[in-house]
């Protein structure tokens, strides 16, 4: 018999790498991962540009930071050791003009903080070596960066799980969850279960099943699509590596940019709209109780009031083709309309504070026998394996003190 069971509402890769690390701090605890989809990764694991980011933009000594660092060399040890698709290939982040200079110095004074090396600056002539149709006047060469395929990942470490003796069951989505007698009572669709400890990992849902699980929900999930264009197969040879803008600090998102893609292929962008629904990949998706629940919510209308250029903005570049393509022309001067075909999208579960904020830190919360990640945004995907790490070592404290 195990000796306590954990149970993990959520199976992206946050969650499944959760369950990895628990089952390998704690062999004599059952560990069972709940999903509700009828497969892991759907969502914000399978629908990411498939980056591997290693610290570059965050805010040195924040808990996004060390777990970017960290977690980027786990990730990329654990591609290697179970051969999963992945190419440590660098990006460069590119100064447009002359005032965007300072702001790229400061980035890599930030990236080195951070713990970042080989980090190296480049002149015009030096960057255009390595991406001979970029624009721009200076560019940061960051090596660490890479590519990956995430659902790959996702699958490896269902494999783990269940080689350690415990579960991931796909098709159970929780829908009750209760304190009773230091244990929780753990209802879905189909089943009951019973657990020692809870640890929430819903992403796009989070606020809600730690709402579920008896908290308040003081930060929000507001979700962003972003939209992605590929570009044709013969224009491909323009972006040879990752590009990226330098961040604008007066927005909250990174910008369009240039990704090369695992399995081939250059995607371009992406933008970052507020959606409609929290599973809102098209423009078209609409889930009424989703939009009741946004609107509804201060935060949104505070944040719209602070950014309403940005607003407006990538509202119209997400209608307009020749909008995105002019962002891109910024970076990629030669790329044009006709070598951009729709790409996929992805929406970011990004959450937001009563005051309008979006809260850029990864955010746990513990309470007694749980403990919820509601903020886990980028790069969250190439940190799993440091923050499921920092998640057990936090469970391990708690079960200690109860003992």
């Amino acid at each position: 018999m195990k000796e306590k069971h954990i149970v993990i509402v959520g199976g992206g890769i946050v969650g499944l790498a959760t369950a990895y690390k628990l089952g390998r701090l704690f062999p004599s605890h059952r560990i069972t991962v709940l999903e509700k989809e009828s497969s892991v990764g759907r969502h914000q694991t399978g629908n990411n540009s498939g980056v591997l980011h290693c610290g570059l933009y965050y805010k040195p000594g924040s808990i996004k930071a060390r777990l970017a660092v960290t977690g980027i060399r786990e990730m990329v040890e654990f591609c290697q050791q179970h051969d999963i698709s992945h190419e440590v290939c660098g990006k460069i982040v590119v100064a447009i003009d002359n005032t965007e200079v300072e702001r790229l110095k400061a980035l890599e004074k930030r990236g080195k903080e951070n713990g970042l090396d080989g980090l190296k600056w480049l002149d015009q002539s030096a960057m255009r070596e390595i991406e001979p149709h970029v624009g721009g006047v200076a560019a940061l060469k960051v090596p660490q960066e890479g590519i990956v395929d995430y659902p790959q990942v996702a699958q490896k470490l269902v494999g783990e799980i269940s080689a350690a003796g415990n579960q991931v069951l796909c098709g159970e989505k929780v829908t009750i969850l209760q304190r009773r007698e230091n244990q929780w009572l753990i209802q879905t669709l189909k089943n009951e279960y019973r657990a020692d400890y809870i640890i929430g990992c819903a992403g796009l849902y989070s606020d809600r099943v730690s709402q579920l699980s008896g908290g308040t929900r003081n930060v929000r999930i507001i979700p962003f699509r972003g939209e992605y264009y590929e570009i044709k197969p013969e224009r491909q040879k323009l972006v040879n590596h990752l590009i990226y803008p330098v961040p604008d600090p007066q927005f909250p998102f990174l910008g369009v940019h240039f990704t090369r893609l695992i399995h081939g292929g250059i995607e371009a962008g992406p933008n970052a709209v507020l959606a409609f629904s929290r599973e809102g990949y098209r423009k078209t998706d609409i889930n009424l109780a989703d939009l009741v629940d946004a609107s509804s919510f201060p935060g949104l209308w505070r944040f719209i009031a602070k950014y309403p250029k940005m607003t407006v903005d990538e509202l119209r570049r997400s209608f307009s083709k020749r909008r995105f393509c002019e962002s891109l022309q910024r970076l990629v001067p030669e790329i044009q309309m006709d070598d951009l075909v729709p790409g996929g999208a992805g929406v970011r579960a990004q959450a937001m504070s009563p005051e309008g904020t979006l809260i850029q830190d990864f955010e746990l919360v513990e309470r007694e026998g749980a403990l919820h990640v509601l903020n886990a945004p980028s790069p969250a995907a190439t940190a799993s394996l440091a923050i499921g790490g920092e998640i057990a070592e936090r469970v391990k404290r708690n079960l200690s003190q109860k003992r």
